[in-house]
């Protein structure tokens, strides 16, 4: 019953994320052709910046579908950094796409270009309204899934945004302060390489095995030699198997002799890695403490 609420709740969740990827590629077109006639950088970056949503939620879509099949021959570890590939792509994409805005932000201001300030303020309030309804699809699902979050809180930014630049149409269509569409481009411009500077490190790091940031080598060798039987940890190793899951791998040295006690530690060093730093994946290799190699991280001062 609960695998069939599981796989419910699945389906649901792909239906909701691949009607926010239609209404954002729609946005986009609008957004883009409005920025074309209308002459408003602000719009094309905003649709820009729109189409890097519908990208983000497409990957999510595709990310959720190929995380779910099983192991093989070939990825032995199943599919589940699908994920994080597809981030990387996103965020090196909005680097660029940020690097771009900027650049024909300072061309404009070279170049001056009439901007219809009644047209911005029209397609950007109906941007306002998509982004909106994108946010309350994914804000249920935004509670389990930091990258269903991600994309979450960035349409939220995007309806600030859009509010932005109706707020620039405004001043444009009252004033005529054309200024305000280049100084508002540079400003979503800004934010785009903040969001992707600030996540491409952690995306790189995943990919390069790095350790967890909410593991430590350190205390994770010092709690697997309070265990009884173990006298010292060595080779040990934490990376990331997909953003929520971590795997350990480690030569544990034991003073136990028979097979039967071996498991017994191991079974015990198992439950504690699982309660103790939520680790599912452990990899142990045991080694007698009169034949074992000395490079230990951690050595036990049990007597």
């Amino acid at each position: 019953m609960a695998h069939t609420h599981t796989h419910h709740t699945h389906e649901l969740g792909q239906k909701r994320l691949a009607l926010a990827v239609l209404i954002n590629v729609l946005l986009t077109l609008v957004q883009a052709l409005g920025g074309i006639f209308s002459g408003s950088l602000s719009l094309l970056a905003d649709a820009l910046h729109n189409l890097s949503d519908a990208a983000t939620l497409g990957i999510a879509l595709f990310a959720r579908r190929i995380s779910r099949k099983p192991p093989d021959a070939l990825r032995t570890f199943g599919y589940r950094r699908a994920e994080i590939i597809a981030a990387l792509i996103n965020f090196t994409t909005l680097i660029l796409l940020g690097i771009y805005l900027i650049y024909e932000a300072l061309w404009r201001m070279v170049e001056p270009k009439a901007v219809e300030g009644g047209m911005v303020m029209l397609i950007a309030g109906g941007a306002l309204l998509i982004d909106i309804v994108t946010a309350t699809l994914t804000f249920t699902m935004s509670k389990d899934s930091i990258n269903i979050r991600a994309a979450f809180l960035h349409n939220v930014t995007d309806a600030m945004a859009s509010v932005g630049v109706i707020l620039a149409g405004a001043l444009i269509t009252l004033y005529g302060w054309y200024w305000t569409d280049t100084l508002l481009t540079l400003l979503i411009a800004g934010y785009v390489l903040y969001h992707g500077f600030t996540e491409l490190p952690q995306t790189i790091h995943m990919l390069m095995d790095g350790t967890p940031e909410n593991l430590n080598t350190e205390e994770v060798a010092a709690a697997m030699v309070r265990v009884a039987g173990v006298k010292g940890v060595h080779h040990l190793h934490l990376r990331y198997l997909d953003e929520h899951d971590h795997a350990l791998e480690a030569h544990v040295v034991s003073d136990v002799s028979t097979m039967p006690e071996q498991e017994s530690v191991k079974q015990r060093l198992k439950n504690l890695l699982k309660q103790e730093f939520d680790i599912n994946h452990s990899t142990l290799e045991f080694e007698h403490m009169n034949a074992c190699c000395t490079d230990h991280v951690h050595t036990s001062d049990k007597h």
